[in-house]
């Protein structure tokens, strides 16, 4: 979408929602709030609701066709990650841990060791409930994301 950092939530089941709205106010930054149902998001031009419909990878498929380079994907789903920085989308976990070349492969293959260890009954659960810690450390990790792409941006031509 040209030169205007977008930020995309996968948000069936995002827990860090407002808080990337927050953030993305704060630098007039639009987002797109992707999901398969209609969700409420706040009455701002600047974010906008998107439903896909049909299959079960309908909103990732969404955003990765959409989302550029230099975007960001705030995300718990390590596939999406996966396909998002291989297009040099910056891919955000909700509790603030970043995706990057150098981890994806590493949490791809443990997200596999994980599905087959449920998958024979071994572990329960899912992930840890969401900490204020944790979302304290998701706004540090957005806004410094924020920050190291507007530096890599041109700058706008100044009128």
């Amino acid at each position: 979408m040209g030169v205007m950092l977008t930020i995309f939530i996968d948000a069936d089941g995002c827990a860090v929602k407002e808080e990337t709205y927050k953030v993305a106010t704060r630098y007039k930054l639009k987002v797109f709030v992707v999901a398969n149902k209609a969700l409420t998001v706040p009455l701002d031009p600047l974010v906008e609701m998107k439903v896909v419909s049909g299959g079960f990878d309908a909103a990732d498929d969404w955003i990765v066709e959409t989302s550029e380079a230099g975007d960001i994907v705030v995300t718990s789903d390590i596939l999406l990650a996966e396909r998002c920085v291989k297009k040099q989308v910056r891919a955000l976990g909700p509790k603030g841990a970043e995706w990057t070349e150098d981890n994806i492969g590493t949490a791809v293959a443990t997200r596999e060791l994980m599905q087959n260890l449920r998958y024979m009954g071994e572990m329960r659960g899912g992930p840890s409930p969401m900490q204020k810690q944790d979302r304290s450390q998701f706004l540090n990790k957005l806004d410094q994301i924020i920050q190291s792409i507007k530096k890599q941006m041109p700058a706008a031509k100044k009128t």
